[in-house]
């Protein structure tokens, strides 16, 4: 697993895991193979968005979004699924950050999540910082004149695709 982010930092270990993971500022050349298509998947509290590449990885778009449901295991088996029916070949998978950079608690289930990714699929799994995603998400909607009530999962998915574009532009 591959993290990437927008600053600099170095490798260390994956907090909680154990395992040795690489920190937010890989170098853009390690953050996601080619060629295929991509799935991202912003992991939220509620709901978890996804955005899928075209195979030339040229155009991210929306791929609808996941219902989480409380106290229940993370629904592996549901990414992994759309993963196989979209015929990808990586993911990128949000990490969510403070505001300083570093982990939060959700940021500790996004390395577990991408790590059973990697085990489940054999693909690669590419961590990018998604520090305000979901805020662009909904500033894009509100400056096209679009109300967010009742289209929280459309939000979802949109800032995953926001987070696609990001990992896009910063491969080589």
């Amino acid at each position: 697993m591959r993290d990437s982010g927008l600053g600099t930092g170095d490798s260390g270990t994956a907090p909680g895991t154990g395992a040795s993971a690489p920190r937010a500022g890989a170098s853009p050349e390690s953050r996601v193979p080619s060629p295929g298509r991509i799935l991202a998947i912003d992991y939220g509290e509620r709901r978890i968005g996804l955005a899928v590449s075209d195979p030339t990885r040229t155009v991210a778009s929306p791929a609808g979004f996941i219902t989480r449901r409380a106290g229940k295991r993370p629904p592996i088996a549901e990414i992994v699924r759309r993963a196989e029916e979209r015929e990808v070949t990586a993911f990128v998978l949000g990490l969510p950050l403070d505001e300083r950079g570093d982990d939060t608690p959700r940021a500790t289930e996004v390395r577990h999540i991408a790590t059973e990714l990697e085990k489940r699929t054999q693909l690669p799994v590419t961590l990018v910082d998604e520090r305000y995603t979901t805020a662009a998400a909904l500033r894009a909607v509100r400056d096209m004149g679009g109300s967010t009530r009742g289209r929280k999962g459309d939000v979802d998915a949109l800032a995953a695709t926001i987070l696609l574009q990001h990992a896009l532009r910063l491969a080589p």
